[in-house]
């Protein structure tokens, strides 16, 4: 069904599920230093995404935190290939709760990633829904809305791993790229320079890709975004010569572990194989 291959596609493939714009500002906690998206920061970024969402659950009033909720949980989805049950439900309830086109963007949005996570990880095909989902997002969100720079990367993630053009897939990155810049989203910009790296290795520019892994690595460190940084890691070990590249893998190897194997979708790179019988 697909060509996508984990450890062929440095392991940055799966896009990692980026949280809507309504969950962060440029630092990985909305301006003010909010005590709510504080501790929903600290709890997300290492992993711990129903905790996080549990802290949102009593503000079903605000549609913005309804959709935040969702979106955390869709993360969840992608990092850890469960939890597609509670996803599908916070999601229905931030559609319901939508109250203009730009929350209803948003929305959709979420689902076309939710769609996206259960196509790539293999549990369902659900490809079509994704490019739908991601399509309706685009007509309803203005140009300029804070949300465009997300969804662009997000249509990236889908025409480079659903249908197989890198070409569409790096002009959807740059776009979100230009726009993560212009917004200050700092930690979206971890992400395109990732994809757009990894873009660069395929085509065999290997001093544009370890520029690329390396802004996203040093981004993801000054975050404190624990659960990005292994993959982060990884990446870049695919572009250093020995002993820095092991180096490298050995300390994504130890994230991993000390997050209880999360994202589940590095362990076949980072874990040794299991002796035969």
């Amino acid at each position: 069904m697909l060509s996508f291959r984990l450890t062929q596609q440095h392991n940055g493939a799966l896009g990692e599920g980026n949280v809507a714009y309504t969950a962060m500002s440029g630092s990985g906690a909305t301006a003010g230093d909010d005590p709510l998206q504080t501790a929903v920061w600290r709890l997300r970024s290492r992993g711990c995404w129903t905790d996080a969402a549990a802290l949102l659950a009593p503000h079903a009033a605000s549609a913005a935190l309804t959709l935040q909720r969702a979106s955390l949980l869709v993360e969840r989805c992608l990092f850890t290939g469960s939890g597609w049950a509670d996803a599908e439900d916070a999601l229905r309830t931030a559609e319901a709760a939508a109250r203009d086109d730009g929350e209803r963007g948003s929305a959709a949005c979420e689902r076309g990633q939710l769609a996206y996570a259960c196509t790539v990880l293999g549990v369902r095909d659900r490809a079509d829904e994704a490019r739908a989902a991601l399509g309706r997002a685009a007509a309803l969100l203005a140009p300029d809305a804070a949300g465009r720079p997300l969804l662009d990367f997000r249509r990236g993630l889908v025409a480079e791993h659903l249908a197989d053009s890198a070409q569409a897939a790096r002009a959807a990155y740059h776009r979100a790229h230009t726009g993560a810049l212009a917004n200050g989203d700092t930690l979206l910009l971890s992400f395109t320079w990732r994809h757009l790296a990894a873009l660069a290795l395929r085509d065999g520019d290997l001093a544009e890709a370890r520029r690329g892994f390396t802004e996203s690595l040093r981004i993801r460190e000054e975050l404190g975004y624990l659960v990005g940084t292994a993959p982060a890691l990884a990446a870049l070990a695919d572009t250093e010569p020995e002993p820095e590249s092991s180096r490298l893998r050995a300390e994504a190897a130890r994230l991993f572990r000390l997050l209880g194997g999360v994202p589940t979708w590095l362990a076949e790179q980072l874990l040794p194989p299991a002796p035969a019988a």
